[in-house]
């Protein structure tokens, strides 16, 4: 996984995350492996992304540890609505089978600010859902643009994205492509050499350019409307 380390959880804080998934198993093994941290409580669990809204509103998890194949409601319309119903929605990490799932995109697309396999190991789970509680994104390059090369062509893009995207400027579409290598803030202050306060800077107009949620729902946005092409040779 190639993500932003610049964000940790305060210290002494403990984040509280719901538990989202159709087998019993999986979420038992989530929660053992979750409520092993020192620093994380597993406040609740959902067997299926109709009852994600409610327990949200009542239980108020910092993160929602989301998957995304539900048979009722899955993952990507559960992010939806909590997007679009609530003000201050938690943050959402899709948990998958398949980092090739096109449900992923789908879910990133709704607002997810990143996704993470099952079978992950513990630590990078933990690590995964600190990152996201305090504003970061879990960005995996490779995957996110394999998924937006294998989209079907043309895919579609809104008048509204694209008009959006043309509003980048020359700096900020560099700096949401050195976003999309899964570089964190630091490292493209050092890459550009530029201070660390200009690129915030560069990195918040192009979320409010793009009306995006978050710096993974950036990138896909601008795959999704052509800004950054996908099919690149992979720079990792």
């Amino acid at each position: 996984m190639n993500a932003s380390t610049e964000s940790a959880a305060e210290p002494g804080r403990r984040l509280s995350v719901l538990v989202v998934d159709d087998e019993e198993l999986t979420r038992t093994g989530l929660r053992a492996l979750l409520s092993a941290q020192p620093d994380l409580t597993v406040v609740g669990e959902a067997a299926d992304g109709s009852e994600v809204l409610p327990l949200v509103t009542r239980l108020r998890p910092d993160v929602v540890l989301m998957d995304v194949r539900m048979p009722r409601m899955d993952g990507i319309e559960a992010t939806r609505r909590l997007r679009g119903e609530l003000p201050d929605p938690p943050k959402v990490v899709i948990i998958t089978t398949f980092e090739n799932d096109e449900y992923v995109w789908d879910a990133l697309l709704a607002g997810a600010s990143g996704f993470i396999l099952k079978r992950a190991p513990s630590a990078q789970l933990a690590h995964a859902i600190r990152l996201v509680a305090t504003g970061d994104s879990v960005l995996f390059p490779s995957a996110v643009r394999r998924l937006a090369a294998d989209r079907p062509s043309p895919r579609p893009r809104s008048t509204r994205s694209k008009r959006q995207a043309a509003t980048l400027t020359g700096r900020e579409t560099e700096i949401l492509r050195l976003m999309a290598e899964g570089l964190s803030n630091q490292e493209i202050s050092s890459r550009l050499t530029i201070t660390l306060e200009t690129v915030k800077t560069h990195v918040g107009n192009v979320l409010t350019k793009l009306n995006a949620n978050n710096r993974t729902h950036a990138v896909v946005l601008a795959y999704e409307t052509g800004t950054l092409p996908a099919r690149l040779a992979d720079p990792e």
